[in-house]
């Protein structure tokens, strides 16, 4: 796996992965960036979210469960003190379906979260991390 940041101007970067794709990372104004792209923090809280999401919709495709949309809400403490680490990560799932069952949903977050995830395994090295969900009818 590879990635190239290539720095446009004052503390703009874009992110090119080694797939093709490209993202704008950029700072706030306060750090001399002009607020036209995703800060590098919370461009690792999407790859989590991504990760995560990609295991749970795998798992219950293979469950044969009748989903609909998926979102996921994540939301992070950071240390007070550099360097800032992620100190607590929640994520909360909401999967839409017809006849979701709350059992299969569990059990694919928690697959995720400690087999499957690689973001997720490794960030919970340094943050606690937690989940829970909520399953609505289509």
């Amino acid at each position: 796996m590879k990635a190239r940041i290539k720095w446009v101007e004052e503390v703009m970067f874009v992110g090119e992965s080694g797939s093709g794709h490209s993202v704008v990372i950029d700072g706030p104004p306060e750090h001399g960036g002009r607020n036209l792209g995703v800060r590098p923090m919370e461009l690792l809280l999407q790859g989590l979210g991504g990760c995560t999401a990609f295991d749970v919709l795998m798992i219950l495709n293979k469950a044969r469960q009748s989903v609909s949309d998926c979102v996921v809400e994540i939301e992070a403490r950071r240390a007070e003190t550099e360097p800032k680490v992620f100190t607590h990560i929640h994520i909360h799932f909401i999967i839409s379906g017809s006849g979701v069952s709350e059992k299969h949903v569990q059990r694919a977050i928690q697959l995720s979260a400690e087999k499957y995830c690689s973001a997720s395994i490794m960030l919970g090295q340094v943050a606690e991390i937690t989940h829970d969900f909520e399953v609505q009818e289509t």
